[in-house]
């Protein structure tokens, strides 16, 4: 639990000229301390901009949405005092039998007018808490036993999170976590409800700020899994029992690495990379990739390191196999020892401990791993991931030292379609999640990127790949504006997978032909990672580019490697 002291804090702190971010609370209850620590909460994940906190006036919770306009993300708070006072403490309106009836279709009347405002609130992300603090005992039935009434309201509201589930950008807080973070009986405070209208302990306030900012400012998944083989994928030692001999279900009390199994071949099927790093007899484990009854088959992993390296060194060769850095990875070993000499060689790898024998500290790592993985969406673009790492590995070995260069790239079958001003969401999710080739990586939020693409000029490109190896997907993503044939680009970004192919020259030469550029202006800026946009540049400047700068598009054309793909324009 966060202090209120440290919260007050970490919001005092948020000063200077910064940019701010901009978020509306709607909330029937003053929200006295639940503001201080959603603020201090997103602060915390956004520390280059400034929070500023809207609120409306409180008691009139449909009344606030209603009233909404610019805004950065969009709070919803709601308890059921805020769609009938008589369910609250404050109010007097009166309980029981004769109440009843009204009050629920009070209630259903309220959902329907939030609801509605809802639908017309900017459309920007929203997080919303549904009724975390229990009904008051209004009703005739004991506290054990569910009345009619109760059970018609909680379906009203089940309804009513699925519909604002369903809507884009809208987001509800997972009413199981909270409970476990924050146990109902630890929720209420009736004394400071009846004193200031703020009903929650400090505790519980706590835990709604921070959900409700992590819905608003979601962390980066992890791209990559590399586990161990022995006593974690199953139990045993396959090189001393035997590839018949380890395993992983209930019948053989294993049921823990079956588990593991199950939830890495749900994140492989989400797009993740799952590699194996063991000590091990290669043949050996190749043998046991061929049992039929595991449920993480090797379709489902590359690469696999097995052989008697240490640890790190096969680490080192996954994540070069992957092009991805070590802050992307997950590295899971039942072996303190070989945790502690991948985490001294790769300080950005976070390390999990696989616990065997202790299944209530199993299920914890399970619900971690998840965590870490945890995407809003799984798309078809996600399912061609792990294939495409494969093909980038065998264009890789085979570009490697060809007799022909120019003679390779020619008969890659290389193909692109390009796609401008596509209403697509995994634009902004390939512009959030690059590191290596990032114009300036600058991370921006839906609101951000809508309202740059509103204004004049603006456009957008996504571009698409595949060649003789395969399909890569959504690959590339730039944004920018144009004027009077000058072309800004303010944002580009091109996934690792498709280094090496002349990608990124065939799409400034695109963004000269689209708009007869006649000056090509970039908003660069230097990262920790983003050298790949420097070394692409610098032969067309003949300088290492250090800041924000400007390229003659007669003298790119004029160093232009030659170019093999086929290029086909969705939308025209």
């Amino acid at each position: 639990m966060v202090k209120l002291s440290e919260a007050l804090q970490t919001v005092n702190q948020a000063r200077g000229n910064v940019q701010p971010f901009t978020v509306a609370l709607a909330c029937g209850f003053t929200p006295l301390h639940l503001q201080t620590y959603l603020v201090a909460h997103l602060q915390g994940w956004l520390p280059g901009r400034r929070v500023e906190l809207q609120t409306g006036l409180f008691g009139d919770l449909a009344g606030t949405l209603e009233h909404i306009s610019e805004s950065d993300a969009i709070t919803l708070v709601m308890e059921w005092q805020d769609l009938d006072p008589r369910l609250g403490f404050r109010s007097l309106g009166g309980w029981g039998p004769s109440e009843t009836d009204d009050i629920v279709a009070n209630v259903q009347n309220s959902l329907a007018r939030i609801r509605s405002a809802v639908d017309r609130v900017p459309a920007v992300p929203m997080a919303v808490a549904t009724p975390t603090l229990g009904l008051a005992p209004a009703f005739h039935t004991p506290s054990w036993e569910a009345s009619q009434a109760e059970l018609d309201l909680t379906r009203a509201m089940a309804c009513f999170a699925v519909g604002l589930g369903s809507r884009p950008s809208t987001f509800v807080i997972n009413s199981q976590r909270l409970l476990e973070r924050s146990p109902a009986s630890q929720r209420f405070d009736l004394r400071s409800e009846l004193s200031s209208g703020f009903p929650y302990t400090l505790g519980h306030a706590d835990v709604v700020g921070e959900s409700l900012a992590r819905l608003i400012a979601p962390p980066g998944p992890k791209k990559g899994l590399i586990t161990d083989l022995d006593d974690t994928l199953w139990r045993g030692i396959v090189g001393e029992e035997g590839p018949e001999a380890v395993s992983w279900d209930l019948a053989s009390h294993s049921q823990l690495h079956g588990l593991y199994q199950q939830l890495l071949r749900a994140l492989a099927g989400q797009g993740a990379l799952i590699g194996v790093a063991s000590k091990n007899d290669p043949e050996v484990v190749e043998r046991a990739f061929t049992r039929a009854d595991l449920l993480l088959g090797k379709d489902h992993i590359f690469p696999i390191e097995a052989h008697w390296d240490a640890k790190s060194k096969s680490v080192a060769r996954i994540l070069q196999t992957w092009n991805i850095g070590a802050d992307s990875v997950v590295f899971v070993d039942d072996s303190l020892l070989e945790l502690a000499e991948v985490k001294a060689a790769f300080p950005e790898i976070e390390t999990i401990q696989f616990p065997k024998d202790d299944p209530a500290a199993m299920e914890r790592v399970l619900r971690k791993i998840r965590d870490l993985f945890g995407k809003r969406s799984v798309t078809g673009e996600d399912a061609l991931r792990l294939d495409s790492i494969r093909r980038s590995a065998e264009f890789r070995l085979e570009a490697a030292s060809p007799a022909d260069p120019e003679s390779f790239l020619a008969n890659t079958g290389a193909k692109m379609v390009v796609e401008f001003n596509a209403p697509d969401s995994r634009m902004l999710e390939l512009v959030n999640k690059t590191n290596q080739f990032n114009l300036n990586g600058c991370r921006k939020t839906e609101a951000e990127w809508q309202k740059e693409l509103d204004e004049p000029g603006a456009f957008s490109i996504a571009v698409s790949y595949e060649d003789k190896y395969g399909p890569l997907g959504k690959i590339a993503v730039i944004q920018g504006a144009h004027h009077d044939r000058v072309v800004e680009v303010s944002t580009w970004v091109m996934s690792c997978r498709a280094f090496s192919r002349r990608i990124e020259h065939r799409c400034l030469e695109i963004l000269i032909d689209r708009f007869g550029a006649r000056e090509l202006r970039f908003q660069f800026a230097p990262t920790p990672k983003n050298d790949p946009v420097s070394a692409f540049f610098r032969p067309y400047l003949n300088a290492k580019p250090e800041g924000p700068f400007s390229l003659d598009p007669e003298r790119f054309l004029a160093v232009l490697p030659r170019l093999y793909h086929q290029v086909e324009y969705a939308n025209g």
